[in-house]
């Protein structure tokens, strides 16, 4: 589960995330790019940091449902998916994707890259785009409560309530910057410097909850949290309204190769790849419950 992501002490602090349409520094749309898929394909060689390769980044572990088997190279799940379709829309084969490992908390270090692009459920946020460039929106997140069954959380969740509860969450998260902004509770979040370790909090009851993405969260309560059976001892106790968070592939400061990974990623939504890959990998999570904070 690394959805919600360490990020450097400098860019830290409460954000206000972005729109998924926003034009900034950051995030270069491909209508303000001027390319297409027919001018980018002749050129995107050119722009790879290893020519002839397009080269991929995530962190490893790599977790369902955005990778199948830790394994991002199957092309299963739906990050994996998306690399590939990506790839293709710019007419570069699939034996020609590398995948390469970056730890999260390294991809937003300031200065040239290993890899051409980061996929790695990284949310865009106007702090973090100081030190990268990160693509359009490939994927809308809302965030989510993952508690044990047993905790009073999971029927006791008014707005009101939720300010009662102790929660954790890894530090430089999404997750934890809508606890201190959106929850709010009265005592202040533990953080952790790994999610792993907030997990083990939720599990040893230090915490009540921690907030996540919600395909996280749900993999995280049926398939993470477990007993010595192997059966799950965690709940997903709803999700939360977006707040226009989404994720976008992360770049280099500047480089040239974003703008065109936007016309692929424009022409994905718009000839349906994106909806349907998200259908087939993440549909199940649009029916947990909604809740507010």
């Amino acid at each position: 589960m690394r959805s919600l992501r360490i990020a450097l002490s400098a860019l830290l602090g409460a954000t206000t995330l972005s729109g998924v349409t926003l034009i900034t520094s950051g995030a270069l749309s491909s209508a303000a790019s001027g390319n297409s898929l027919a001018s980018c394909a002749k050129k995107v060689t050119s722009e790879e940091i290893h020519k002839g390769v397009l080269t991929v980044a995530t962190d490893s572990p790599a977790y369902t449902p955005w990778f199948v088997s830790n394994k991002p190279s199957n092309g299963k799940g739906y990050e994996s998916a998306v690399a590939y379709a990506i790839a293709k829309e710019l007419g570069i084969k699939a034996a020609d994707v590398k995948w390469v490992v970056e730890p999260f908390d390294s991809s937003y270090i300031p200065g040239p890259k290993s890899f051409d692009f980061d996929i790695n459920e990284i949310s865009y946020t106007a702090e973090r785009a100081h030190a990268v460039t990160f693509s359009v929106s490939y994927y809308d997140v809302n965030q989510s409560i993952v508690a044990l069954k047993t905790n009073p959380i999971v029927t006791k969740h008014t707005p009101k309530e939720l300010k009662s509860y102790v929660y954790g969450d890894q530090i430089g998260t999404t997750g934890l910057a809508y606890i201190n902004n959106e929850i709010k509770p009265t005592t202040p979040a533990k953080v952790f410097s790994t999610l792993d370790q907030a997990v083990l909090a939720l599990q040893t009851k230090q915490i009540d909850a921690i907030v996540i993405d919600t395909p996280t969260g749900q993999y995280m309560a049926a398939d993470q949290i477990t007993n010595k059976a192997g059966k799950s001892i965690a709940t997903q106790v709803g999700q939360f309204p977006s707040t226009g968070e989404h994720y976008g592939l992360l770049f280099s400061k500047g480089n040239p190769l974003a703008a065109c990974v936007n016309v692929a990623i424009d022409a994905l939504k718009t000839n349906g790849t994106l909806a349907a890959l998200q259908k087939k990998w993440l549909n199940i999570y649009t029916s947990v419950a909604a809740i507010q904070p």
